[in-house]
């Protein structure tokens, strides 16, 4: 039977999207909600992923213990995530214990907001800001998007700051809570075997009385900045150099065409950097990445060596971006179109990775697009098309950042 997509809404606007096929052994479930870092205030930044932390910590009604129990006693495969633009909570299970796992999922979304767990739980963020920052490409991550969108959200640091965590209050907490978590900025993408008139009754029986804000965000594209910084670290002893353009945004067609030239340009095996940088030695690291969002987007160009060659390394780089207009070809369009399409194909066989795409597309941007829809899109692909995202939004018109080892004078 083939898969068929059906929507319901209830009365407080949260939206229940499911792809449904009866074949299938196992059920994906997740609950998204179109808040990140982009929507928090600066002295709230880090909120969204504290909050994410939270909501495992227990209900009114259901401890922590008691509901982590409840998802192990079932076997579910349940996490959760936050992104500069949307937080998921989700769960993948065997169709027989679908209902147990939507009922879970539905209940933990209004969680307790307990004093002493946001106390106790503030000490792990600040633990995992410290884990992070002995990350390199991670700490230049976070400067460069900062540099690249000067005081937009866009450019907030998902963990925060020690600065933001250690002042946030719980107060504060609940009130974004309230505003960003309300049923009306969130959706429940749902794949795989399901009773999907069941699925609606449980979810209306847990998440009626949700609130509804009119939460929303800014969708224009903001203005970015580019310029160049360094950063000297005694913690690293190779040189980090990472570049972030402009790219088109989630909901553009372009966005294709967009991730088909990033894979061109800094792909993991067969790009221009690769075979410029890895395969001659002179890089341990070399790739180019593309991420849409709502409004905008972003590509990634980074690379990593000897410090002492951090300047060559750049320099082919740019070699390569100024040369890729005119070297792109047909033959390196079917390559990448083959892997994407297997990428996608692949993720759409099982309910999990068919819930994650309903979800997140639909957060971004209130599409629902079929499997089939996509790959044609992406087949649709042209060398004019790709051409035409490099003319809009070149690579080479970047934010910079460096780091090296404090040894090293940068010039």
């Amino acid at each position: 039977m083939p898969i068929t997509f059906k929507e319901a809404k209830l009365d407080n606007g949260l939206t229940i999207l499911a792809e449904i096929d009866p074949q299938a052994q196992s059920v994906g479930a997740g609950f998204f909600v179109k808040t990140g870092a982009r929507d928090e205030t600066s002295d709230l930044m880090g909120v969204s992923h504290f909050l994410e932390h939270m909501m495992f910590k227990g209900t009114e009604d259901i401890s922590a213990d008691e509901l982590n129990q409840a998802f192990d006693d079932i076997g579910a495969n349940n996490n959760a995530y936050t992104t500069r633009e949307m937080t998921c909570f989700y769960a993948h299970v065997i169709k027989e214990q679908s209902d147990r796992a939507i009922e879970m999922l539905s209940k933990m979304m209004r969680p307790a907001l307990r004093e002493d767990d946001f106390e106790t739980e503030k000490g792990v963020i600040l633990e995992e800001i410290a884990m992070y920052a002995d990350n390199p490409f991670w700490v230049l991550y976070e400067q460069c998007v900062d540099t690249h969108y000067q005081g937009h959200g866009l450019g907030h640091r998902v963990l925060g700051t020690n600065e933001t965590i250690e002042a946030m209050s719980l107060e504060s907490m609940r009130g974004y809570f309230t505003d960003r978590y309300s049923a009306d900025n969130s959706c429940v993408a749902l794949a795989g075997a399901i009773d999907f008139d069941r699925a609606v009754e449980l979810i209306r029986e847990n998440c009626s009385t949700w609130n509804t804000s009119g939460a929303d965000r800014a969708h224009e594209r903001p203005t970015t900045h580019s310029g160049a910084f360094v950063e000297s670290s005694a913690r690293v002893n190779r040189g980090y150099v990472l570049g972030v353009a402009d790219a088109p945004s989630i909901d553009s067609d372009e966005r294709y065409s967009a991730a088909l030239l990033a894979q061109i340009l800094g792909g993991s095996d067969n790009s221009r950097m690769h075979w410029a940088l890895i395969e001659t030695g002179l890089a341990d690291e070399a790739l180019c990445a593309y991420d849409g969002l709502d409004g905008a987007g972003d590509f990634y160009i980074y690379a990593s060596g000897d410090p002492d060659k951090l300047d060559e390394i750049w320099g082919i780089v740019e070699a390569q971006i100024s040369g890729l207009r005119e070297s792109i070809n047909e033959d390196d369009l079917a390559k990448l179109r083959a892997k994407m399409l297997t990428s996608v194909t692949l993720s759409g066989e099982r309910p999990a990775g068919r819930m994650q795409r309903l979800g997140r597309l639909w957060a971004a941007s209130g599409e629902y697009v079929t499997l089939e829809e996509e790959i044609a899109r992406i087949n649709a692909v042209t060398v004019d098309s790709v051409r035409d995202v490099l003319d809009r939004y070149p690579l080479d018109r970047c934010t910079l950042g460096r780091m090296v080892p404090e040894r090293v004078t940068a010039e």
